[in-house]
């Protein structure tokens, strides 16, 4: 048998209080799918948010903190962009100098990967490295692709195993359950995938777009993790085919949430992108990024690259305000664009 329903598990699909016994005590463990969706949402960050920390720690933890906010407003992709001056990047210098506990893009790439991923894999898919020294000090995202062993979901992430199932034919498949499962496919050992379980448990999981639980069932199903070498290439890289439809620069000289949106005003989007700079803001990022140089894109015309620019706190009470608190801020502010979709 490919596959079997245990019968303890937990759909996380049906009602557990049919009777509407709730237990206020206890936090909500289930995750109800919305409508299925083609439309996501794009957060960027610059590679300067971790350059001023002073120990790993300090990084590892603002790297964590910035996971745990596009888990809880279930953020599609994270791009993060170099924003320092061309001669320091790591690309552009001798690569000998540089390891991935010193070059900002890669560690935080390292550590919002290692998050996504679901545990149970973790071991297996990231070796020891410098990035990870400090990973006790990460928090947990739980995301729907993070189930508990006594959970069900229509879907599932697996890992490929070594070695042939029973009938010799197929794959054996990990998916953090106390049982491996079969599939029909070849893959070679050590891959990720995402599988479409069987409802019969006769039935055999289906390899899937990693999409899928988005696209067909409404899953958020975590976040996916890119690399820019410039502010002007988290767009021209984009992973979408028209690219994105709506972006939005943040910075303290931008307008008030409200007036960039009003609230009876309907929003349209495909693939909305919420760019956050460093310390220094997104001008900084623009300054340092050659090709928006030569097209005189830089100080105050750094608002002419995205659709809208907006404050997302004003008259805070901080001189400063971390991306992190940033990134939740926007998010919440925002969060009305999608809810309406």
């Amino acid at each position: 048998m490919a596959f079997e329903h245990q019968s303890k598990k937990r759909r996380f699909d049906t009602d557990d209080n049919p009777n509407g016994n709730i237990d206020t005590f206890k936090p909500a463990t289930r995750f109800r799918p919305t409508v299925p969706r083609d439309w996501t949402i794009s957060v960027a960050v610059a590679t300067s948010i971790i350059t001023n920390c002073v120990t790993r720690e300090q990084r590892t933890t603002n790297a964590g903190c910035i996971a745990r906010a596009l888990a809880v407003f279930s953020v599609d992709e994270v791009v993060i962009y170099d924003d320092s001056p061309p001669s320091q990047r790591p690309h552009m210098v001798d690569q000998e100098a540089y390891t991935g506990d010193t070059d900002p893009a890669h560690f935080l790439e390292h550590i919002l990967t290692y998050l996504e991923t679901p545990p149970f894999m973790r071991k297996t898919l990231f070796p020891l490295h410098p990035n990870l020294r400090s990973q006790g000090l990460l928090p947990s995202l739980d995301m729907p692709h993070h189930p508990h062993k006594d959970e069900w979901l229509p879907y599932r992430e697996g890992m490929t195993l070594e070695g042939k199932p029973k009938s010799g034919k197929g794959t054996l498949v990990d998916i953090g359950m106390p049982e491996h499962v079969t599939i029909d496919e070849e893959i070679p050992p050590r891959t990720r995938l995402t599988l479409k379980m069987p409802d019969d448990p006769r039935g055999t999981p289906e390899p899937v777009h990693p999409a899928a639980p988005r696209t067909d069932s409404g899953y958020f199903w975590g976040y996916s993790v890119r690399k820019a070498n410039t502010l002007s290439d988290v767009f021209t890289q984009s992973p979408y085919e028209e690219g994105y439809d709506l972006s939005i620069g943040t910075s303290e000289r931008g307008v008030l949430i409200n007036r960039a949106f009003p609230p009876q005003k309907e929003v349209k989007f495909n693939h909305l992108l919420l760019v956050f700079g460093g310390p220094r803001g997104l001008e900084y990022a623009a300054m340092n990024d050659p090709e928006l140089a030569e097209l005189g894109i830089g100080g105050l015309r750094t608002k002419e690259l995205f659709d809208h620019w907006i404050n997302v706190l004003p008259n805070q009470g901080s001189r400063t305000i971390r991306t992190d608190e940033a990134m939740l801020i926007a998010l919440m502010g925002l969060r009305r664009l999608w809810d309406a979709s």
